[in-house]
């Protein structure tokens, strides 16, 4: 599995935000957080097609996207996995978990399958330590997981997905 295909983008998308927030440098963070909203992710068309209608240079555009993380360049996603990797996690295995979800899914952290059902994320703590390892899948968090248990959660959603 790999990367998902980008589907066809609205441009005018962009042109009501730029309508918005304005044209200039300054107003860069608050546009592509508005462009994040509103696809999802920040689409590379979309994001040229912001320079050629603003004063903002691609070059600044780019650094900024590349420099915070919450700025995304892909598609996540139906379900978002995050993996906990912080101190308590890791000593419980939270590589093995990782690894698990990786093999099951086919796709590394950052990735989203190529059917745009699962977005793998590792995260540095997600606050449930007692019961490390955990991933979180959406707002549900597992804890205490094995790689049998990791597969048999992935194996669940992939069955409620084929049933809808």
């Amino acid at each position: 599995m790999g990367a998902v295909k980008a589907p066809e983008i609205d441009l005018s998308v962009v042109d009501r935000i730029i309508e918005r927030r304005g044209t200039t440098a300054d107003k860069v963070i608050p546009i592509l957080q508005d462009m994040q909203a509103s696809y999802g992710y920040l689409p590379f068309p979309a994001l040229q097609y912001l320079a050629e209608k603003t004063d903002i240079t691609p070059s600044q555009i780019y650094g900024v996207v590349t420099f915070y993380a919450q700025f995304r360049m892909t598609p996540m996603g139906k379900h978002i996995i995050r993996v906990c990797h912080g101190t308590a996690c890791h000593v419980q295995g939270a590589v093995r978990v990782s690894q698990a979800v990786s093999d099951f899914l086919g796709v590394k952290d950052g990735e989203t399958t190529e059917d745009g059902l699962f977005t793998l994320e590792t995260v540095a703590c997600l606050g449930c330590c007692s019961l490390a390892p955990v991933m979180m899948i959406d707002s549900t968090a597992y804890g205490q997981l094995t790689q049998a248990k990791v597969r048999k959660i992935l194996t669940q959603y992939l069955e409620r997905e084929k049933a809808e």
